[in-house]
C-alpha cells in the first residue's frame, strides 16, 4: 500500500479533478458522467446511470458465479455550499461550492477499487459499486433505495467508508450497532402582536417568547431523556424584526435534533412541539412547529461489522483498527442503505488537519491506497474463490 505506483497516481489525479469540479446534491451531472466513463474504461459488466436521479452503479462479475452472492460498495459524490479556503492548486473552480467532506476521496477510492476488481475478478460472485448523489442533506441514499437499488442488483450486503480527520493515516475505526445519529430538523414560527418599541405594554413580543422557548428547549435532554441515552437539541438560527425601535409581529427559529433511539427521536418531536406551543400560549402568542424527519441513525450490523473489522485488521494490523469506537452525533444517509440491507460503514484515517465541513479541509491523498485495498478486500474475502 505504498503511494508510489502509476495506479496510485491515476487515482490522485481523479480525486483532484473531482475536487476542482464540485457539484451539489442531485446536480452531480459532471461527476456522474466522469464515474460512468471510468467504469466503462475498466470493463464493468454493466453500468447503470440515473439510479436515485443521478446515481451510478457498476456491476463486476467474479471469475466464478457459484455462490450467487452480491456485495455492494458505496461512495458518495456530492459537495457542500462552502467557499473553499485551502489554497491548493486543485481548489474548487466553482464559487461557493467545495468538497469539504471527502466525497471526492470516497469516489476516487471506490473507482480505484473497481478498476482492480475488474482486472483480477478474483472472487466468486458479484461486486456492485454504488456512487450516490445528495448525501449532504438531500437523501440520495433513500432515493437510490426507493429506486430499487437493492432488489434490482440483488445486493446481499452493503459497505461504505468515510474519511475521519484526526485519525492517523493507515488506521480504521467503526463499531457494531449505532455509529452515527439520526438528523431531524425543526422550524418554529411565533405570531405575536407588533408595536412601537416605546410601547411594549401593548405588544405581544415574539422575540421575548422565542427567547423563552429557546431556553426551555434546552431542558429536553437534561430533564426528559434517559441519562443513558444520547440526544442533542440545537437551535441554529433565530430571526425577527428589522428595526431597533419596532417590536415585530412575528419571529422564527430553526434547529436540529440528534438521537440514536427511535423512542427518543419521537420524544424530541413531541417535547419541542409541546414546549413551543405552551410557552407561546403563556405569553399570549401562538407558535406553529414544523418538524421534519430527515435521516435515521446509522446502525451497523453485528456480523458484517465483525467481518469489516477483520478485513481492516488483515491489511493494517490489530493495533491500527478500533472496532468499538464511541458513536458520533453527526449523521450519514448511508443509514437508508443499512435499513435495506445488512452492512457496515468504516471510518478511515485522514491524518491531522481541518475537520470536515470546514473551508480549509482537503482529503488526504495518502489515505487512497488504504481505502482501495480495504474496498477490494471486502469483496475478495467476502466472496472467496475457494
Amino acid at each position: 500500500m505504498q503511494a508510489t505506483d502509476a495506479d496510485y497516481a491515476d487515482v490522485v489525479e481523479w480525486r483532484r479533478d473531482l475536487h476542482a469540479h464540485p457539484e451539489l446534491q442531485f446536480e452531480v451531472h459532471r461527476t456522474a458522467a466522469f464515474v460512468a466513463q471510468k467504469l466503462t474504461e475498466f470493463g464493468c459488466d454493466e453500468i447503470v446511470t440515473g439510479i436515485g436521479k443521478t446515481g451510478v452503479v457498476g456491476v463486476i462479475k467474479g471469475q466464478r458465479q457459484v455462490s450467487g452472492r452480491v456485495i455492494g460498495l458505496r461512495a458518495d459524490m456530492d459537495a457542500l455550499p462552502i467557499e473553499e479556503e485551502t489554497g491548493v492548486p486543485w481548489a474548487s473552480k466553482t464559487k461557493g461550492v467545495m468538497h469539504a467532506c471527502g466525497h471526492d476521496g470516497h469516489t476516487a477510492m471506490l473507482l480505484g477499487a473497481a478498476r482492480e476488481l475488474a482486472r483480477s475478478r478474483a472472487f466468486d460472485g458479484t461486486a456492485v459499486v454504488i456512487f450516490q448523489p445528495a448525501e449532504e442533506g438531500g437523501g440520495g441514499g433513500r432515493a437510490m433505495v426507493e429506486d430499487g437499488l437493492m432488489d434490482r442488483f440483488a445486493i446481499n450486503e452493503v459497505y461504505a467508508m468515510h474519511t475521519e480527520p484526526g485519525l492517523p493515516i493507515g488506521q480504521f475505526m467503526t463499531a457494531s450497532g449505532p455509529l452515527a445519529a439520526s438528523a431531524d430538523g425543526f422550524r418554529i414560527r411565533i405570531d405575536g402582536k407588533g408595536a412601537h418599541g416605546a410601547s411594549p405594554h401593548v405588544s405581544v413580543d415574539p422575540l421575548v417568547v422565542g427567547a423563552n422557548i429557546l431556553l426551555a428547549l434546552q431542558t429536553i435532554v437534561s430533564r426528559n431523556v434517559h441519562p443513558r441515552q444520547c440526544a442533542v437539541v440545537t437551535v441554529g438560527w433565530m430571526a425577527g424584526g428589522k428595526a431597533g425601535n419596532v417590536i415585530p409581529q412575528t419571529a422564527e427559529m430553526g434547529g436540529t435534533t440528534r438521537t440514536f433511539d427511535p423512542a427518543t427521536r419521537d420524544l424530541m418531536e413531541k417535547r419541542i412541539t409541546d414546549i413551543a406551543t405552551h410557552v407561546a400560549t403563556a405569553y399570549g402568542a401562538t407558535a406553529t412547529v414544523t418538524y421534519k424527519h430527515m435521516f435515521p441513525p446509522v446502525v451497523n450490523h453485528g456480523k458484517q461489522t465483525a467481518f469489516a473489522v477483520d478485513v481492516a485488521r488483515s491489511l493494517v494490523g490489530d493495533e491500527n483498527v478500533n472496532g468499538a469506537m464511541e458513536p458520533l452525533m453527526g449523521s450519514e444517509d448511508f443509514a437508508f442503505m443499512l435499513e435495506a440491507r445488512p452492512g457496515n460503514i468504516m471510518l478511515i484515517g485522514n491524518g491531522d488537519g481541518p475537520s470536515v465541513h470546514e473551508a480549509g479541509y482537503d482529503f488526504n491523498d495518502a489515505a487512497i491506497p488504504f481505502g482501495i485495498a480495504y474496498f477490494k478486500a471486502l469483496v475478495e474475502r467476502g466472496l472467496p474463490l475457494v
